[in-house]
């Protein structure tokens, strides 16, 4: 079956199950090390021996010394060197999300609020992580490394590929489950009240984003990232990721009401930066994507451990709806 698997690297679904595979296995990773379990009692290692990956660094936070993330190494048999094999990566990094158990929640949970407060950047987890990523797309170019995270993990990754995006390497990432803080407008079942809503907020940040920078500014930055497609992958009833199908599918809404300036004006810009610059604080929150190809899974979840959970992303039973989205 494995080797079945091997001729389709360029299939996205196999690329989907893999990514999510490693970053559990940087779950795994951490819960052994909590547990002790060590040599032929440790868990981790079948989730990515399965996929012929070798862990060639974990990598530790220097505050509760918890493995946030591993970097992988792609080692096929030699049978398995083909043209496919070649679509293969070389590397790829991933980071976890937060872990509730009591050796490591107390860190992952500061972690939560940094991102909450536009903060991420500034911790030192995420400059380990960084590091770890300026160090191999050096040695090795971005073409042969592979980013993936879940949850908090993946706004690690969001950051991350923004940041070498913007020095124009556009690194292949994989965001399952990234978060999107705002008003959980998709609970809402009526579809004209819920655009309503969507028209209304983006008229709201347009004029904001007017009264604050001026009607003469640009974001470059947003323009120079728009060559970067992140594939995100969220679950419609996770209500901290859902917000991306609307803030993605309302950007050709607008277009199609003739509004389509002012909807990519507020596309750039959220309502909480804007406060934050009025007042002389520079934030820039980490959903604000120009592009993607963002898959949804619209399949039933009896709660949000199934809704939110990375183990959703390697099952062949999912319903899942795919677009791309680019910024023109």
């Amino acid at each position: 079956m494995v080797y079945a698997c091997e001729q389709i690297w360029n299939c996205l679904h196999y690329q989907r199950s893999v990514a999510a595979s490693l970053v559990q296995g940087a779950y795994v990773l951490e819960r052994d090390r909590q547990q002790n379990r060590q040599g032929s009692e440790a868990r981790a290692p079948p989730w990515w021996e399965s996929f012929h990956f070798e862990v060639i660094r974990k990598l530790i936070d220097d505050s509760d010394f918890s493995i946030f993330g591993a970097i992988y190494e792609y080692r096929p048999p030699v049978g398995f060197q083909n043209s496919t094999v070649n679509k293969a990566p070389r590397f790829v990094i991933v980071f976890r999300g937060t872990i509730t158990k009591k050796e490591s929640v107390s860190r992952d949970v500061k972690l939560d609020l940094h991102l909450l407060r536009n903060g991420l950047h500034q911790t030192s987890r995420f400059e380990i992580a960084m590091q770890a990523v300026r160090a191999l797309v050096s040695a090795f170019g971005h073409q042969n490394v592979w980013i993936a995270g879940h949850s908090l993990g993946a706004a690690m990754v969001t950051l991350a590929g923004k940041i070498m995006a913007k020095e124009s390497m556009n690194l292949k990432a994989f965001l399952f489950n990234p978060p999107f803080f705002s008003a959980p407008i998709e609970r809402i079942k009526d579809k004209k009240v819920k655009q309503g809503i969507r028209i209304a907020s983006s008229f709201i940040t347009a004029g904001l984003t007017l009264a604050v920078k001026g009607p003469g500014h640009k974001s470059d930055s947003f323009t120079k990232l728009s060559s970067w497609v992140p594939y995100l992958f969220v679950n419609q009833a996770d209500d901290v990721c859902s917000s991306y199908v609307g803030y993605f599918d309302h950007r050709k809404k607008m277009e199609e009401i003739g509004a389509g300036n002012i909807g990519k004006l507020a596309t750039q810009n959220s309502v909480k930066d804007l406060f934050l610059s009025a007042f002389g604080v520079e934030s820039e929150s980490l959903h604000l994507l120009p592009s993607a190809n963002l898959t949804v899974n619209s399949s039933p979840a009896p709660d949000f451990k199934h809704a939110h959970g990375i183990h959703q992303w390697w099952r062949p039973d999912i319903d899942l709806q795919s677009k791309v989205y680019l910024y023109d």
